[in-house]
């Protein structure tokens, strides 16, 4: 499983691969029906002002609650999956802000946004807690961090599995990372988490299959 990625480790210097072949295997990967049914339970959750993380692909378009957003940003590295994004959201009729950029350095004022939104992005990110103080930032006052992603397994053998495979992966997978901690992660930061939940995805290889999702407020 590859990532919506943000700050990919290939991203600062594109290949064929990188240009051609990852946007699509992204697009393929985070669209099965195990990911959907996931993201259909936490992106629906987004209210207000909404910026999304590795909004490249424009895959979490169908799941927001129109009702519930009163603006949508955007952030990702990848050009080809910006104009796919945008070209979605212009469909479904959103007047999104997408833009190139990574989730270290977010190009957005302090305090803009009720709602940050990250799914299957945290993974592939050069400096994950530069992107969480970064997040930090940009959240409103009582704003609310809305996560999906997936990262280390809590069992030994899928967790010896993804400390093997990791460092190729990487190499094909955009700098996605497999070890990284999820709710832990926001925790270590000093972010309260509610109503989370944790699961080995059906159908996967349980070394690519445990996701973690739910809130995280200051």
């Amino acid at each position: 499983m590859n990532t919506d990625t943000t700050t990919s480790e290939a991203a600062e210097s594109p290949n064929f691969w990188d240009r051609h072949i990852m946007p699509r295997l992204i697009t393929f990967c985070c669209g099965q029906p195990a990911i959907a049914k996931a993201r259909s339970r936490i992106v629906p959750r987004a209210q207000g002002s909404v910026l999304e993380l590795g909004c490249g692909g424009g895959i979490n378009l169908d799941h927001y609650d129109r009702a519930r957003v009163s603006a949508l940003a955007g952030v990702d590295p990848s050009p080809q999956l910006l104009d796919t994004a945008r070209d979605k959201a212009r469909a479904r009729g959103f007047d999104a802000d997408f833009r190139a950029g990574y989730a270290e350095h977010l190009p957005f004022a302090d305090g803009a946004f009720d709602t940050v939104l990250t799914t299957f992005t945290l993974c592939s990110v050069r400096d994950p807690q530069a992107a969480l103080g970064e997040m930090r930032r940009v959240l409103k006052p009582g704003g609310t961090i809305l996560f999906l992603e997936h990262g280390a397994a809590p069992d030994p053998e899928p967790a010896r599995w993804q400390q093997r495979i990791e460092p190729m992966w990487k190499r094909i997978a955009g700098g996605c990372h497999l070890t990284r901690p999820v709710a832990r992660s926001f925790a270590d930061q000093g972010f309260r988490l509610h109503g989370c939940d944790s699961r080995y995805m059906p159908k996967t290889p349980r070394f690519l299959g445990w996701i973690e999702m739910g809130e995280a407020r200051l």
